[in-house]
């Protein structure tokens, strides 16, 4: 995971050292809650998670409206349960961000 700050601040590393591998089992009951949060391949889950926590609201809605972090709709739940893909989630209460590796 990188991020474009060459130094990263405390929470930064607080959510990177909160950071899991996760399979979709475990997430579908925050799908169910409409808490769970996709993130892009192409940004840092961490970084959405800091934003999120650190209340950055302007960084969110530019990731909400180009599509990079999205809650996750019933399609794309029914695609990572058929194909249960490797996970990477980070809790930023209520939140949890879910982020699909290669």
């Amino acid at each position: 995971m990188t991020s474009n700050n060459a130094t990263h601040s405390p929470l930064y590393a607080k959510l990177l050292a909160e950071t899991a591998k996760i399979g979709w089992t475990e997430l579908e009951r925050f799908f169910a809650r409409g808490m769970l949060l996709r993130v892009a391949r192409d940004i840092d889950l961490v970084s959405v998670a800091e934003a999120i926590a650190s209340d950055d609201t302007t960084q969110v809605a530019q990731w909400l409206s180009s599509g990079l972090v999205e809650r996750v709709q019933a399609e794309t739940a029914a695609d990572l349960a058929a194909r249960d893909p490797d996970l990477w989630a980070v809790v930023v209460s209520p939140w949890v961000c879910v982020q699909e590796r290669n």
